[in-house]
């Protein structure tokens, strides 16, 4: 077994998916398949692996592994297009049958086409298709790592890469360098950091060469680092022809990166180490959805303002999205039907073309867009089916294709509203590099591809209030072909004073308002801007409140009024993310528009709302994701039968939290008074179930509720007792 690094892997696994691409025949061609495979992580198949592995199995009959590493690995496989379920439990089966010593932790089935990996330790299974493969590199280290970790969404030189900008971050505000310069200066520093390593400069660590090229005390790098912005913000043409040669030999960038003018921080010792370390990591491999993500926490993270900026994202109701539950929305809105007529129009040179001519006209808008999560993931595909296209069309000339002008589409046509300043500079870098990667992967498929600089595309992120702007400013209706996003989660309850004007402004005009959610504000100014083009279709991400209860007797009837269909729609699914902190929620997606759907399709989740969908095809979705004709059920005060008692509140504490103990408090006053103690219940309201968070109420009528306050008062000292309205609870 060789070591190699991700890089090579990964450009290893690019190659291996594309020799097999057409393979379909399990037992003719899936030996040299796993064998092909293991070679793309330095493995010698015929060392360490063993293939038609004999297994009795439970009922006495002998079976045959497809491919076994002991202690590690079973991979059972199929001819394409066969039953994955029913493969993995044959899997299971030899997995029982196996010594104990030689049970693996992980199952890989594949039908060549696809790879479902299943961690056993953490009953967690990983899904993509072989051309994503190399973007899921590190899905499959645990064949050449000795440590055995859990299967992560991103690749560790993200939380790495994040780690070290986090350290100098820190050490910039402890000399008190903050605020906009701050975050300008982190964001050109990210973007030379990639540059530097992927050849978007010209020569690779020529940003390493002039941080390393100054004085050990750091006191001349932040001037080193002014004169480097400025010539990357002026063409080859403007530039002095007395240039120093190491500032001479970077590229024009432009795009506006480097532009505008902040401070650059003095440097010393410490600081520009810290700046080593940044430079000394291979940035090639970071994942922009995922980074930017981290990165925003790293802006958060030691701020002198932390707490308000944290308190901030809370308010504002922003969860950072996964890759995962990205793909949920754009697949159904777009790209499944994209690729659909991709394949239906193989033989078929007009009709290729005509989509092929179709990529750049589209436009797509996020209009709460964060770190440009949303924008990257949906640009990096578009891009990836365009080369595919581009092969379809041109597969004679494979390998001499001059690539420059058929790359066709740009980042100029993503367009995002962001609230957060350091988050909508976030989004225009990330799409950036992001179109660097799309670059290399055309030059490794076709020879050649088109220049990343000069940034002369660059995508519309603006930065602003997105329900006090007009979105037809920022694109107009007529030009935009798909909304897309992840729009703040807030309960009214929850929501801030700013917050309950936005959505004033937005539904004024609706009965009942006032219980909705803030997302549904998103909702209602899309379903207004796409009535100026009906051929707009619309993704929300958003908790699945908004389809319970009285709510979507509100909002629906609203948005039926101008006519909006449910095209797609995944149910309630747990929520995951990228962000520093994993948002506790529970969501849906849903899809819609003003046009009468082609196929209603519903995504159930069936194993504890975890895990993949199953896939339902509906004659229609109504507003509560149920197939069925749509009856909204709206809120009524006074019970059906007479004789029942008016439902005020449901479970909902309103004493200002005066009678709730955390456990930690709770275990005190067992310990310390025994009366007391008598009067403890646990509580649990809907945010305890969701969060798992243990919390205990005291008291079950208003004399031992006077005992409790006054024992508390005296002996425990906890504040909230003795702010208790004791008149009001009784």
């Amino acid at each position: 077994m060789s070591a190699i690094t991700r890089n090579e892997t990964r450009r290893r696994l690019r190659a291996f998916a594309k020799q097999w691409e057409n393979t379909t025949r399990e037992h003719a061609d899936a030996k040299l398949f796993w064998a092909r495979f293991y070679e793309c992580f330095g493995i010698r198949p015929e060392s360490a692996t063993i293939y038609e592995k004999a297994v009795k199995k439970i009922d006495g009959a002998t079976g045959y592994i497809d491919s076994f590493i002991p202690g590690k690995l079973i991979v059972e496989h199929k001819s394409r297009g066969k039953d994955f379920t029913k493969a993995f439990t044959q899997a299971s089966d030899y997995y029982t049958g196996l010594k104990e010593s030689e049970r693996p932790r992980y199952i890989i089935i594949s039908d060549f086409a696809r790879f479902e990996l299943t961690d056993l330790r953490t009953d967690t299974t990983h899904i993509c298709e072989l051309a994503e493969l190399p973007q899921r590199a590190d899905w499959f280290s645990f064949l050449i790592e000795g440590d055995e970790r859990e299967i992560l969404e991103e690749s560790p030189i993200n939380r790495q890469a994040a780690y070290q900008i986090s350290k100098l971050h820190e050490a910039l505000l402890r000399v008190k360098f903050k605020g906009h310069d701050l975050e300008t200066f982190l964001t050109r520093l990210l973007f030379c950091l990639f540059a530097d390593d992927t050849g978007i400069f010209g020569e690779n660590n020529l940003f390493r060469r002039v941080v390393e090229a100054s004085r050990e005390d750091g006191r001349d790098l932040g001037a080193r680092l002014a004169d480097l912005f400025q010539v990357l913000d002026t063409p080859r043409d403007d530039r002095q022809s007395n240039l120093d040669e190491a500032l001479a030999a970077f590229e024009y960038i432009n795009g506006s990166l480097f532009s505008s003018y902040v401070r650059i921080p003095a440097f010393d010792y410490d600081l520009r180490c810290q700046l080593k370390a940044c430079v000394e990591l291979d940035w090639s491999g970071i994942s922009p959805a995922i980074f930017g993500a981290m990165f925003q926490g790293v802006l958060e993270e030691h701020d002198p303002d932390a707490e308000n900026r944290k308190a901030t994202r809370r308010e504002l109701g922003a969860h950072f999205t996964s890759e995962r539950n990205i793909l949920r929305v754009i697949n159904p809105l777009f790209m499944d039907s994209l690729r659909a007529e991709l394949a239906n129009a193989k033989n078929s040179k007009p009709r290729l073309q005509a989509l092929y001519d179709r990529l750049p006209t589209f436009a797509f808008l996020d209009p709460s867009c964060g770190c440009g999560n949303f924008l990257v993931i949906a640009f990096r595909e578009l891009r990836r089916l365009e080369n595919d296209l581009i092969e379809a069309l041109w597969t004679k000339q494979k390998g001499l294709l001059d690539v420059s002008t058929l790359c066709r589409v740009k980042v100029s046509q993503f367009y995002g509203i962001e609230i957060d300043e350091a988050a909508a500079h976030i989004a225009r870098v990330a799409m950036w590099i992001t179109d660097h990667q799309m670059n290399l992967e055309s030059a490794e498929r076709f020879g050649t591809t088109r220049p990343t600089v000069p940034l002369i595309d660059s995508p519309t992120i603006v930065c602003g209030n997105a329900l006090r702007t007009d979105w037809a400013t920022i694109i107009s209706p007529e030009k935009c072909s798909y909304i897309m996003g992840n729009p703040p989660f807030v309960g009214y309850s929850y929501q801030s004073k700013g917050q309950k004007e936005d959505l004033a402004l937005v539904l004024h005009a609706m009965h009942g308002a006032g219980v909705l959610d803030y997302v549904t504000a998103w909702y209602v100014t899309a379903t207004r801007y796409i009535k100026m083009n009906p051929n707009i279709t619309v993704a929300f991400v958003s908790t699945n409140s908004i389809t319970q209860g009285e709510q979507p007797g509100v909002l629906w009837a609203e948005l039926l009024k101008h006519g909006a269909q449910i095209h797609f729609a995944h149910r309630t699914f747990r929520w995951s993310n990228e962000g520093k902190g994993v948002a506790a929620v529970h969501c849906v997606i849903i899809g819609f528009g003003l046009q009468e759907p082609k196929q209603s399709r519903i995504f159930d989740y069936s194993d504890s709302i975890k895990g993949e969908p199953a896939e339902i095809t509906a004659k229609r979705i109504n507003p509560y994701l149920v197939d069925a004709h749509t009856v909204l059920l709206q809120k009524r005060p006074i019970p059906l039968f007479v004789d029942t008692p008016q439902m005020v509140f449901g479970n909902k504490p309103t004493d200002g939290g005066n009678l709730l103990l955390t456990e930690e408090e709770a275990e005190l006053i067992r310990k310390t008074d025994s009366i007391a103690a008598k009067y403890i219940r646990p509580f649990m309201g809907a945010d305890e179930f969701i969060n798992n968070i243990p919390v205990f109420a005291s008291g079950s009528n208003i004399a031992a509720l006077k005992t409790v306050k006054t024992r508390l008062s005296l002996k425990s000292g906890l504040r909230r007792y003795k702010q208790c309205d004791w008149q009001v609870l009784r």
